[in-house]
């Protein structure tokens, strides 16, 4: 038997590149499309990530999550399920406004937002809610799928649902959240749970931002 056969494989997939990442613009969970070129990138991410075998697809409901995670079905026979609980965050007031926008509006605003887990933009909410309503999604398929040990599921969401909910996964102090920083559009995170149980997973970060350059960190 391989060593990896109770070890269950979690891969947290970037949506591709929309016009409003091409622009700097605050996205949240206002619903935008895909580019061209992000429709590339799906379709590549696809090619390299069919050869995991992934036993479940699960996608945020926003389009340009949802369009990623076709790409990536249209390679596999396994269908992609939506769950609103991957979408990006509320980022209430600032939706729709450019980076420089913001700067100008609420001085020194995203600057405290990249630095405390706990800073809620207004009318928003705050990295740690963003972890607190997408952990279930993963504490659900451990709890169900009970043909995960020794396989791969993948999750396709936003880069700022990404990072908290690795965050949360690892149960990192919130103080230590700001260390995992941006992600590329279409790269990827992996992770490994080696433990016993859902109460003790045992999750480890095996892999952060693959197959992509480094990003800034604008989320």
């Amino acid at each position: 038997m391989s060593r990896h056969a109770g070890v269950r494989t979690l891969i947290l997939l970037r949506h591709g590149q929309t016009e409003w990442n091409a622009s700097d613009r605050m996205q949240g969970q206002i619903d935008t499309d895909l580019t061209e070129l992000g429709r590339r990138q799906a379709k590549e991410a696809a090619r390299e990530l069919v050869s995991r075998n992934a036993i479940a697809i699960v996608s945020s409901d926003l389009r340009r999550a949802l369009d990623t995670a076709s790409a990536l079905a249209d390679h596999t026979t396994v269908p992609v399920v939506k769950d609103a609980r991957l979408r990006e965050t509320d980022l209430g007031d600032w939706e729709g406004l450019t980076h420089l926008d913001v700067d100008a509006d609420y001085p020194g605003a995203r600057v405290a937002w990249r630095l405390d887990a706990a800073y809620t933009p207004p009318g928003g909410e705050s990295k740690l809610e963003v972890g607190a309503r997408s952990l279930p999604v993963v504490r659900e398929l451990f709890a169900d799928r009970q043909d995960w040990p020794g396989r791969t599921i993948i999750l396709v969401a936003h880069g700022g649902l990404i990072a908290a909910l690795t965050a949360a996964l690892l149960d990192l102090p919130p103080r230590n959240w700001p260390a995992l920083g941006g992600l590329a559009n279409t790269s990827w995170v992996q992770l490994s749970s080696h433990g016993p149980s859902i109460d003790q997973p045992g999750w480890r970060l095996d892999v952060w931002n693959a197959a992509a350059k480094v990003a800034p960190d604008v989320l």
